[in-house]
């Protein structure tokens, strides 16, 4: 157990560390633009500061994303939390971008590409929050309007 809250700098370099873990997974919770909310757990490629997942171009998810532009991610356990508000950069199939392919090959625990009808969401975050314990909520919000505050 970690004595005392950690600094700004401390908690920005363990939320990237976070971020960037091989075979990272991170809720992703999306609205329609109804309002009617939809949480899913998938796979996580952290390329170029961008949170990087793969999905297919049907889903709930990926309806969501297209109409409203928005998502909110959290990665790591609920007692050291990184919370992500992001906004979509960008959609392209798996089979598309060589380059973001082969990032989220060697991340994530399952490689899209080849399978048909998915793409890859590029998410750029907004506002980076992390967290351990209630003595780290103060101070929490490491980026906001996608610049790091540390």
């Amino acid at each position: 157990m970690v004595e005392g809250p950690r600094e700004k700098e401390s908690r920005k370099a363990d939320s990237l560390a976070q971020l960037s873990s091989p075979a990272v997974d991170v809720w992703v919770a999306t609205a329609s633009t109804a309002g009617e909310p939809y949480l899913v757990p998938l796979s996580l490629c952290w390329a170029d500061g961008r949170a990087v997942i793969a999905i297919d171009r049907g889903s709930r998810t990926a309806r969501h994303l297209a109409a409203t532009g928005r998502a909110r991610l959290g990665v790591g356990p609920t007692r050291d939390v990184v919370m992500l508000d992001a906004v979509v950069e960008r959609t392209v199939g798996v089979d598309e971008d060589t380059e973001l392919g082969a990032a989220y090959a060697a991340q994530a625990d399952w490689d899209p590409r080849g399978s048909e009808g998915y793409v890859f969401v590029v998410l750029r975050p907004e506002r980076v929050q992390a967290w351990r314990e209630v003595d780290e909520i103060p101070g929490r919000t490491l980026m906001r309007e996608g610049r790091w505050l540390v």
